[in-house]
């Protein structure tokens, strides 16, 4: 059986929500059919964990952070001349894709991690046909993780049969040790008796946190406490503006032990967000999820089973939501159970891996047959 050599490329000098995906991804690849090489910008924080996983990884210079530049393209396409792969699979990167199609001897797939809300001029003519044009001639393949991404894609003029929406999978997270939960619990004066709702995302107004403080200060008569984790230009408005149920704890770097003592995730996104990782982590431990009804994440939720959707920017729903699984406790866990059988029917990154996988396999055979 033929091996077949992939690359990623990927410019986030950070661990974000790509990079997580991506060696999630790898952590299940087909190891036999597929040898896989990741190309990163110098320093990026994803090289140990690559490495440390044994995945080939090359360092570029003139990618971090950056979508297109004309020096990119020229040191991606002499690397993709030196390191002759039979696919490449960018990631945010359109340098890496226009690299591709100048290289000719490789199938080109790219994933849309993110969506936002488009512009007009891009979903009406001439916009859309002009990057519909860009967007279908730069790919062979389009990986969509959320419904919300393939419309960002088709309502920009991707062609819908280049796309597949698949959802995005995560490695289980263990479940943390009573020790380090009460010292969890300690650090942040939550009590054993405490509602612990969290909120993992970058602190930014996008993130919707503004809204949840004000969810957080209708409920200030209940012992349930909110976990704000993550780092970001807010931070220090958020922790001014919190009243006292609402920790900011900045960055954590073991979200196991955070999503152990929570009773439910919250995300209240109000642009950008696909599919939160964070969230789908918390749901390998059953926790259930409270989300705002903008982007992918509403198509995570089967409404009653691992979870609620909410209007986004409408605080009194959410609190109504938190305040149906804090009062309702039988509720509460037959829901912890249902998340996590659903985690488990959908969720995992081995279905992810097997879906990128496939469409591998159909990139190269349609890029080899017109050869």
């Amino acid at each position: 059986m033929r091996t077949y050599h992939i690359i990623n490329i990927i410019t986030d000098t950070n661990i974000g929500g790509a990079g997580t995906v991506l060696c999630n991804y790898l952590a299940e690849a087909d190891r036999e059919g597929f040898r896989h090489t990741v190309v990163i910008p110098r320093d990026s924080r994803l090289k140990p964990r690559l490495e440390a996983a044994g995945i080939a990884v090359i360092e570029a210079d003139g990618i971090a952070d950056e979508s297109f530049s004309f020096a990119a393209v020229k040191t991606l396409r002499q690397l993709f001349r030196r390191e002759k792969p039979d696919l490449i699979h960018t990631h945010g990167a359109f340098s890496a894709r226009v690299a591709g199609r100048l290289y000719k001897k490789c199938a080109v797939v790219t994933t849309r991690h993110c969506c936002y809300p488009q512009a007009r001029y891009k979903t009406v003519f001439p916009g859309k046909t002009l990057l519909g044009a860009v967007n279908n001639f730069f790919a062979d393949e389009f990986i969509a993780i959320s419904v919300a991404a393939e419309k960002n894609l088709t309502d920009t003029g991707t062609n819908p049969r280049k796309i597949t929406t698949m959802l995005n999978g995560v490695l289980p997270i263990p479940e943390a040790a009573d020790a380090k939960k009460a010292e969890l619990r300690s650090k942040f004066g939550i009590a054993d008796g405490d509602f612990v709702c969290t909120l993992a995302a970058r602190l930014v107004p996008e993130k919707g946190q503004r809204y949840v403080l004000e969810t957080a200060k209708m409920l200030t008569e209940y012992p349930i406490k909110f976990l704000f984790a993550g780092t970001g230009p807010d931070e220090e408005a958020l922790k001014a503006a919190a009243p006292e149920n609402v920790i900011v704890v900045g960055f954590v770097s073991d979200m196991s032990a955070a999503h152990s003592i929570t009773d439910v995730q919250l995300n209240a996104s109000t642009g950008t967000e696909c599919s939160s990782i964070s969230l789908l982590e918390g749901f390998s431990l059953g926790v259930p999820a409270i989300v705002s009804d903008f982007g992918g994440n509403p198509s995570h939720i089967e409404s009653g089973k691992n979870g609620f959707v909410v209007a986004q920017r409408d605080s009194a729903a959410m609190k109504d939501a938190i305040l149906r699984l804090y009062s309702d406790r039988e509720l509460l866990l037959k829901m912890r159970a249902e998340t996590k059988r659903i985690y488990n029917e959908r969720f995992r990154a081995g279905i992810m891996a097997k879906n990128i996988e496939q469409v591998y396999k159909h990139a190269i055979a349609c890029r080899n047959k017109d050869k």
